[in-house]
């Protein structure tokens, strides 16, 4: 088996969002407690890491492909959000799921850093302040939908547009 340069770099971003959903479920566990304060500044820390990871492969690896403009006389099954956008009763794919993913999606590392950022500096009080590991819990949980939205369409979109992402 091998893969083409296409879906090797595809398979590094699901790869990537793999780890963001360990690292998130992980954190989200040590946060709820308010223990284990070494290992959830680590863990935060590695999520924000690799959403960003996730979010900017995915950004400038694997979407360029997708957004490729067909040549003159080109199958449009060749050209992922040409094709979608060609057929009316599948352009809502494109028009909202990708533009989600473009925009909505980058929210995730945005939200991640903040919540890393919050342990690293305000981490002692986390054991005391319970008001501030529920505000945590809420980024934490907001960085996670936007990354599992964004999957999912990522995921519907490569079932309906032909060579979206794992085709050579």
């Amino acid at each position: 088996m091998s893969l083409t340069h296409r879906e090797f770099w595809m398979m590094v971003h699901l790869g990537l969002g793999v780890m963001f959903l360990h690292t998130f479920f992980e954190g989200i566990l040590w946060l709820h407690t308010g223990e284990r304060l070494r290992r959830l500044r680590i863990g935060t820390g590695v999520m924000a890491l690799v959403a960003w990871l996730t979010v900017v492969s995915g950004t400038w690896l694997v979407y360029p492909w997708y957004r490729a403009k067909p040549p003159a006389g080109a199958d449009l099954a060749d050209y992922p959000r040409a094709y979608l956008l060609a057929n009316p009763s599948i352009s809502q794919w494109h028009i909202f799921g990708m533009e989600w993913k473009e925009h909505v999606g980058w929210l995730s590392p945005i939200l991640a850093t903040a919540v890393a950022w919050t342990v690293l500096r305000y981490g002692g009080q986390l054991a005391r302040d319970r008001r501030l590991r529920q505000v945590l819990l809420v980024l934490f949980v907001a960085a996670f939908t936007t990354a599992g939205i964004a999957g999912a369409l990522g995921a519907f979109i490569n079932k309906v547009a032909p060579n979206t992402f794992l085709d050579g």
